[in-house]
Formats: C-alpha cells, sequence, structure tokens
C-alpha cells in the first residue's frame, strides 16, 4: 500500500512519478501495488485523511481481498512519501496494536515523513528553513490547515509557543518523545540549541488539542505502541525541514527493539524522489528510487 504525498507540497508534480513508480515496483518485485486516493485539505481536515487510509488498509489486509489478488499475509507492506510517510507510520501503528485485525504489515517504509507539530525550531528546521521546496512557513501553515486550525497561529507555533515548558498538557514523558536534543546524532545536533519561550501559549493546545494526537503526530506515540510496528525503512535527506522527524523516529523504533534501517542522502532534498525522470531529474532522486526498490526486494 502506498500514501503519496500531499499535493499541497508540489503542486502535484508527485502525482504521475508515484504512478510510474508503482508501475516499476509492481513490475520488478511482482507485486501488487494499491495507491490511496486518501482526501486532502482544505477540503477535508485531519483525522478524515487518517481515517481515509485507515479504512483503505483494513479492506486491503482483509483474509478474502488479500486471497482476492493472490497476496501472500506474510508480506504486505505499507510505504509513503512526505505527508504520505505521515499516514504510512500512523496506519502502521493503528493496524499494528488492534488485535481485531489478523493480517498485519510486515514492513513499512517511510519517506522523509512529517511526524511531528509540537516542535518547529529542530536544526534541521532551522538548516533547511529556506531550502526549497519545503520552507518552513510553510509547513507551518499546513499543520493548521491540516488540523483545522485557524492559520492566524502561525506565528505562535513558529517560535514553539504551543509547546513551552509551562505548558502542563505536555508531560515529561511526552516531551522525551521528541527530544532532539537526545535523539539526534551528534552531527546533526551541532551548536543548536532548543528553542523554548519561557511563558508561552498554554491555551493553544486547547485550541487546537490534534496537535497532540498520535494519529497526527506518530512520532509521539509510546514504547508500547512502538515496539509492535513492523521492519522499517526511512529515507531521510539532509537538506530538508523534516530530516529529524524522521531521524527522531528511526531512533525511538529501534530503542524498543524494531530493526529500522535508516538511508540518509546528504545531497538529498524534499521531494527529491520524485524528480526522476526530465527534465526534472536529479541523481540522488534516481539513487533514492533504487535504493528503496531494493530494500522492498530484500525485505518484503
Amino acid at each position: 500500500m502506498y500514501f503519496r504525498g500531499g499535493d499541497w507540497f508540489l503542486g502535484g508534480v508527485e502525482r504521475p512519478s508515484n504512478d510510474a513508480l508503482n508501475h516499476m515496483i509492481s513490475d520488478e518485485l511482482n507485486t501488487v501495488v494499491v495507491s490511496v486516493e486518501y482526501r486532502l485539505p482544505p477540503d477535508v481536515h485531519f483525522p478524515v485523511p487518517f481515517v481515509d487510509c485507515l479504512t483503505a488498509a483494513k479492506h486491503f489486509l482483509s483474509p478474502e481481498v488479500l486471497a482476492k489478488y493472490s497476496i501472500d499475509p506474510e508480506r504486505v507492506a505499507v510505504a509513503g512519501a512526505s505527508l504520505g510517510g505521515n499516514l504510512a507510520a500512523a496506519v502502521a501503528q493503528e493496524i499494528s496494536t488492534d488485535d481485531s485485525i489478523s493480517v498485519k504489515f510486515s514492513i513499512q517504509a517511510l519517506i522523509y515523513p512529517m511526524l511531528q507539530a509540537l516542535d518547529f525550531n529542530t536544526p534541521s528546521y532551522w538548516q533547511n528553513q529556506d531550502v526549497p521546496l519545503l520552507y518552513r512557513p510553510f509547513v507551518v501553515s499546513f499543520w493548521l490547515q491540516y488540523l483545522g486550525a485557524d492559520t492566524s497561529l502561525q506565528p505562535q507555533l513558529l517560535v514553539n509557543n504551543h509547546s513551552s515548558p509551562h505548558n502542563s498538557a505536555i508531560t515529561r514523558e511526552l516531551r522525551a518523545r521528541y527530544d532532539w536534543t537526545v535523539l539526534l546524532p551528534f552531527k546533526h545536533k551541532k551548536n543548536h540549541k532548543p528553542v523554548m519561550t519561557k511563558k508561552g501559549s498554554p491555551g493553544l493546545l486547547k485550541e487546537v488539542p490534534a496537535l497532540l494526537d498520535v494519529r497526527a503526530s506518530p512520532l509521539l506515540a509510546g514504547t508500547e505502541v512502538l515496539a509492535k510496528c513492523p521492519r522499517t525503512y526511512v529515507i531521510t535527506c539532509e537538506n530538508d525541514v523534516l530530516r529529524d522527524d524522521g531521524l527522531m523516529y528511526a531512533r525511538r523504533l529501534q530503542d524498543t527493539g524494531v530493526t529500522v534501517t535508516n538511508v540518509h542522502y546528504e545531497e538529498g532534498f524534499h521531494g527529491c524522489f520524485s524528480f526522476t525522470v526530465w527534465p526534472l531529474e536529479f541523481d540522488v532522486g534516481r539513487r533514492a528510487v533504487r535504493g528503496y526498490i531494493n530494500w522492498l526486494q530484500n525485505n518484503l
């Protein structure tokens, strides 16, 4: 199952490239590929996209559907890029912990996923805030629209007013789940310092409670949930505001015992997975796609 990135981010350029990619995977791996068309903002808001994808996953994983397409129930994967990576991670968590579902995903592949909305001042958000194709203010605006919140709140989220240390809704345990000062490798922390306002705006989380919903921010899931997740492949790109989301999620999964392969592209940028065909062709995009297909070949 593949959840494409939101057209919000790349203006729809992902759709034809993802179709080509999924055809390639189907041919090379002799695999059934389901590309899910979930609804997007501004037409709908969270949790609708998540529910769309979860509903599709439950249907696809049913014994009747698997049998209809001659699918081995021990070899079913879920994958996604960007917002699609968010949805793939959230759906994988839900499926993994739902005892009523007999067939589980055997692997998940997350391509530069966006996984949390409590810290928009991680090192990668600062380092890459002005790097195309995904600018830092744009991500914050997208989150607010995705969650059905007032976009005028953007300036407050940009300075982390919604997640200040004085906000009692964010416990020490919860904060540890996205604490980049602990979860990131030293080379990515560099000389960055956490941005935490002294007072903040505690009322923001009451106004936008979905900021704390793990279905929207899979990085916030507890260790008992992550421990049940399938073997994982995570692509991260150095020149991407979402880099640290992926790195932190890979670390948290590993800490719970999940086998994780994190492939990091130093020259990679957000969206490079979609730029593999002339005239929008980048070598790093071709290598990322080939590495992804090879990993699926060896692990699915």
